[in-house]
């Protein structure tokens, strides 16, 4: 029987790909959606050894509470010996992750499947 994804709020869709957790980011990622966010992004970033995607091909609108979001997964994550993933397409967000050096810490992927290492080109990586 298949899962369906878990949607625990209008901001975040849960489901997993390939033995990874996606927590995948939609709308508007703000001060208010990141407050719904943040617990829910907890609870998937506790686990140890977790593989979790963080996928912001959802996104309309990300701001410094989206990247403050961004850095605690990574930090939970990889404090706990797991992996984590970004994928990005979005212009602005790829900006704001370049200026603020988080592209260098989670370097963004342009699909899931690239993220996961399935049929990625050598070398390419979006935001660079």
């Amino acid at each position: 029987m298949r899962q369906e994804p878990a949607s625990p709020t209008r901001h975040l869709r849960v489901h997993h790909h390939r033995g990874h957790t996606v927590l995948e980011f939609r709308g508007e990622i703000d001060i208010a959606s990141a407050a719904e966010i943040a617990p829910h992004l907890d609870r998937e970033t506790v686990r140890p050894d977790a593989r979790v995607v963080l996928d912001l091909g959802g996104i309309e609108f990300f701001d410094c509470s989206g990247l403050r979001l961004l850095y605690r997964a990574r930090s939970r994550v990889l404090d706990r010996g797991g992996q984590v993933h970004l994928v990005c397409t979005h212009p602005l967000t790829l900006r704001m992750l370049r200026i603020t050096g988080l592209a260098r810490l989670l370097p963004p992927w342009p699909t899931l499947d690239e993220a996961l290492g399935v049929s990625r080109p050598a070398g390419r990586r979006t935001g660079r």
